[in-house]
């Protein structure tokens, strides 16, 4: 007599699973891309700050080559960066796409929750009226054997 419950909107919820869980997946992409990009300008500020200055005994064709070396650093670190601005914005951007689809998700998780919810509390309650129908046949039974 007990029917197994069904969700009639499970597709929709495995759906809007799928979208969060690929929306997880560009946000960490995004994530990895942003700390790249830091890591790399890190290393660029450290390597001009290694070569930057005057060192005794260096000739001038030397300085010279490092100053161009130097431009080289400095335009790279301007251009990380840029990057890296941008690194952020597409973040964030992925950020509010997760949270969204996290939302639509959780609206049919909970929607699903509160009618199988429902559907114990349906079937508790049939239970109930059997086990009364049981009983009272029970003692209808005893009361006419009894006489």
């Amino acid at each position: 007599m007990t029917q197994k419950y069904k969700f009639r909107l499970q597709k929709l919820l495995e759906l809007r699973e799928e979208k969060e869980e690929e929306s997880k997946r560009l946000f960490s992409e995004s994530q990895s891309n942003k700390i790249k990009t830091q890591n790399d300008l890190e290393e660029l500020k450290d390597k001009y700050e290694s070569y930057r200055g005057i060192k005794p005994g260096e000739d001038i064709i030397y300085q010279k080559v490092k100053r161009n070396y130097l431009y080289a650093i400095d335009a790279g670190i301007k251009d990380k960066e840029k990057e890296l601005v941008l690194r952020g914005r597409e973040l964030e951007k992925r950020r509010m796409d997760l949270k969204e689809k996290q939302i639509d998700r959780k609206t049919v998780a909970t929607l699903k929750d509160k009618q199988y919810n429902s559907y114990v509390k349906e079937q508790d309650r049939l239970e109930v009226i059997d086990i009364d129908e049981i009983a009272l046949y029970a003692y209808m039974k005893n009361m006419k054997g009894g006489e």
